[in-house]
């Protein structure tokens, strides 16, 4: 689960992290309001107008802009709430954007430079541990810095027996070439930075940048959080976090029917019992000539109901041509999915693309004959080169 940039601060504060404080506002009135707030706390009249999305690379997209004056906030905000942004994550489609973060100017003068850093917190799937991947090439795309200039990533290594050790956090402020109140600033705020990701079960925690200002202080300008979902009933409080008008409308839709669905951009449907199956499912359609339109897993008891919603949600894509349903009866069997077939199909009415159900398991035979029997469009096999095989003659004759 995705939260806010606001909502990653929140979380960082309470873990002792110091963040770039901000105010988020719903309207350009409540920005106004949020930026007169600023001054009073920071006897600054600048600011920073951020758009809150679930994507990175918004100020690109102009989606973060400076203000220097309370009537440039409420230009900044009035342009940027409502805006269609979009970013190289978003797609060309963008996102909407719904509020803005109205944030202090940490770029204040002072006795030294201003540096940006670049810093994340991660699970390394090769060695099954957990990294924190740093740079000194803070406030750019990390991918691009990877790609020319490599050997500027460095990356520490957490042993989970022991956890960080206060020599790693000191050797990772010294390779960010830091020195006095800033060296000590950054391993006290690598430290806390790792508390937080253990703690709240995260999946990353990216920050880009980190900041050392002009007076030593180090500090989250922004803060991109990634959280396992699996992990979310242990944090009611970060699960309230969620904001579903971020998400894809059919997915939050297909979670609500306890479906995995994931939409792609194919032609052909796909309905499997299992992730493994659905993967090897999407392969076949390939193979066959089709394009996987969608990932939708049903779980491992397939019956009427879940059929329905599946139907439901793979219909809602005008691109898909034909539905390729793909199940394996261990745990359910065979013939109790094609009459949920069946029964959700006449529950539906009249379907408009042809439908592949293959069925594979405990009472196979059987299924086929229900299928077979039932007078509907849908074409029955049992092996998944049949299925193939039918895939490719109903998009032939499309």
């Amino acid at each position: 689960m995705n939260i806010h940039e606001y909502q990653g601060k929140e979380i960082l504060k309470s873990f002792g992290v110091r963040v770039q404080e901000g105010i988020v506002a719903d309207t350009p009135e409540q920005a106004v309001a949020a930026a007169q707030k600023m001054k009073e706390d920071f006897n600054s009249d600048w600011v920073v107008v951020k758009a809150q999305i679930h994507a990175g690379g918004r100020g690109k997209g102009g989606g973060v802009k400076l203000a220097k004056n309370h009537d440039e906030v409420l230009q900044r905000a009035t342009d940027i709430i409502g805006m269609q942004l979009v970013t190289p994550q978003t797609g060309p489609e963008g996102k909407k954007v719904n509020k803005v973060l109205v944030a202090q100017d940490v770029y204040y003068p002072g006795e030294s430079e201003t540096k940006e850093f670049y810093m994340s917190v991660l699970l390394d799937r090769a060695t099954g541990r957990n990294i924190i991947m740093y740079s000194t090439e803070g406030g750019m795309d990390i991918e691009e810095v990877a790609e020319k200039t490599p050997h500027l990533i460095f990356k520490e290594e957490i042993d989970p027996k022991v956890g960080l050790q206060g020599f790693q956090a000191r050797k990772i402020a010294f390779n960010l070439g830091l020195s006095g109140a800033a060296h000590k600033d950054m391993v006290k705020f690598v430290a806390a930075l790792y508390k937080a990701y253990d703690s709240i079960d995260a999946s990353m925690f990216e920050i880009n940048p980190v900041l050392k200002t002009s007076d030593d202080k180090i500090l989250a300008v922004d803060a991109k959080v990634n959280l396992d979902e699996n992990a979310l009933y242990r944090h009611a409080d970060i699960a309230a976090m969620r904001d579903i008008t971020e998400e894809d409308p059919t997915e939050v839709e297909a979670g609500e029917s306890n479906l995995n669905y994931v939409k792609l951009d194919g032609n052909v449907g796909c309905m499997v019992n299992g992730a493994g199956l659905a993967m090897a499912t999407m392969d076949i359609i390939k193979l066959a000539g089709g394009e996987p339109a969608n990932f939708l897993d049903v779980g491992g008891t397939a019956n009427a109901e879940t059929v329905k919603a599946g139907f439901n949600i793979i219909l809602k894509d005008p691109n898909v041509k034909a539905i390729l349903i793909n199940i394996f009866g261990g745990i359910v069997r065979c013939d109790r999915v094609a009459q949920g077939v069946i029964d959700a199909y006449n529950e539906i009415g009249n379907i408009p693309v042809p439908i592949i159900v293959r069925l594979q398991g405990t009472n196979a035979a059987e299924a086929k004959k229900l299928i077979d029997e039932s007078g509907l469009q849908v074409y029955s096999a049992i092996l998944l080169k049949e299925a193939a095989e039918l895939v490719t003659k109903v998009l032939e004759s499309k």
